[in-house]
C-alpha cells in the first residue's frame, strides 16, 4: 500500500485529490496538511519533516513558488513528488522569474523534472521522481494542437486559443474574497495574452514542433464552478489544403489511440463541459472550414480533475506501475 501525503489539502485541488485518492485501491492517504490546520476536515498544520518520514509520495497543491521550498527535502529522502503548482513546469527558470515575479530556488530539480502530460510523456513519467503536473489551460490547449503540429498541417505562427474556465480555477482564496459575486450573471476575459500559462503552452508546443511557437491566448472566467473549454483557431498550410473532415478526425483518433482519457468526437459533432465534469476525460471536436482554410478545435475538461488532481493521480499510476485508469473510472 502506497502512503500518500497531500500538502495544500484545504484548497479546491487538494480536496479533489483527497476525494479521488480515497477511492484508489492501492494507496492510503496518511497525511493531509495545509498552512492552517482544519481539524474538522482532518487537516493538520504543515510539517515537512513529519510528511517526509511517513509518506512515499507527496502531492504539493500549494500556491505558485511555494513548493520549491520543500520539494528538495522530499527528494533527498528518496521519496517522490508530484507538484501541482507551476514551480517545475518551465524548464527556463528565467522565464519562471519573468512570469511569476520570483527567482527560482531549485534549479537543479527543474532539470530532472518531467512534465506530467501522459499523452506525450508516459514513458518518462514512469521513471520520474518529480513530476510537474500541467496547468489546466495548457492541458486542454496542448492536447488540442499536437496532432496538427505533428503532421505539419497548420501555420504555427497564427495560433489563437480562446479559453474559458469555471471560477474554481482561480483558487479558493479568490473565490472567498468576492470573485463569485463579481461573476454573478457575468462573463469576462482576464490577463489577455499575458496569462502565466502562456509560456507553458509555448514551451511544450515548441518542443514538439522543433521550432519556436508563440500562441495568442485569451482566458475567460465562466460563472460556473468547474469545467474548462478551449476553442483553438488555426490556419491550414497550403500543402495540406486538400485535407478532409474525415481525415482530420482519423488523425486525432490515431494519435490518441493509446490514451484512455482522450475521446475524439465524430466529425462535426459538438462537445460541452457537462460531458466531462467530475471525470478525467478530455473530449475533442474538430471542425474544418475549407473556404477560409481554417480548422477550429474545441476541447473540454474538468479543470479540477483532468486539469489538476485527476491528471496528478494518472501520473501517480504511471510512476508506480498501477493501471493508468485506476481510481479514475
Amino acid at each position: 500500500m502506497l502512503n500518500i501525503g497531500i500538502v495544500g489539502a484545504s484548497g479546491y485541488v487538494g480536496q479533489e485529490l483527497n476525494r479521488i485518492l480515497s477511492k484508489h485501491p492501492d494507496v492510503c492517504v496518511g497525511s493531509l496538511s495545509a498552512r492552517r490546520a482544519r481539524p474538522a476536515l482532518g487537516i493538520k498544520k504543515f510539517n515537512i519533516k513529519k510528511i517526509v518520514s511517513s509518506c512515499d509520495l507527496v502531492f504539493f497543491a500549494l500556491p505558485h513558488a511555494e513548493s520549491m521550498k520543500f520539494v528538495p527535502l522530499v527528494l533527498r529522502a528518496k521519496k517522490k513528488v508530484i507538484d501541482l503548482g507551476a514551480d517545475y513546469r518551465l524548464k527556463n527558470t528565467g522565464e519562471f522569474t519573468t512570469w511569476y515575479a520570483i527567482k527560482h530556488s531549485d534549479k537543479n530539480n527543474v532539470v530532472s523534472s518531467v512534465y506530467g502530460l501522459p499523452a506525450v510523456y508516459a514513458k518518462q513519467i514512469k521513471k520520474a521522481s518529480l513530476v510537474a503536473n500541467p496547468g489546466c489551460y495548457p492541458t486542454a490547449a496542448i492536447l488540442s494542437l499536437l496532432p496538427l503540429i505533428k503532421k505539419k498541417i497548420i501555420d504555427t505562427n497564427s495560433i489563437i486559443i480562446d479559453a474559458k474556465s469555471g471560477f474554481s480555477g482561480a483558487g479558493r482564496k479568490n473565490v472567498e474574497d468576492g470573485l463569485l459575486d463579481e461573476l454573478k450573471e457575468n462573463f469576462k476575459p482576464y490577463k489577455v495574452n499575458y496569462h502565466q500559462h502562456m509560456p507553458e503552452i509555448n514551451q511544450e508546443l515548441s518542443k514538439y514542433s522543433g521550432k519556436r511557437i508563440s500562441v495568442n491566448f485569451v482566458p475567460h472566467l465562466l460563472p460556473v464552478f468547474r469545467g474548462l473549454m478551449t476553442t483553438t483557431y488555426v490556419k491550414i498550410v497550403k500543402a495540406k489544403s486538400n485535407i478532409s473532415d474525415a481525415k482530420l478526425t482519423e488523425l486525432y483518433k490515431k494519435f490518441y489511440k493509446n490514451d484512455p482519457f482522450l475521446r475524439i468526437r465524430s466529425q462535426n459533432s459538438s462537445v460541452q463541459i457537462k460531458d466531462v465534469v467530475e471525470t478525467n476525460f478530455c473530449d475533442i471536436a474538430i471542425y474544418l472550414r475549407k473556404e477560409s482554410k481554417m480548422i477550429v478545435v474545441v476541447s473540454v475538461i474538468d479543470n479540477l480533475v483532468k486539469g489538476a488532481a485527476g491528471q496528478a493521480v494518472e501520473n501517480m499510476n504511471l510512476m508506480y506501475g498501477f493501471k493508468q485508469t485506476e481510481g479514475l473510472l
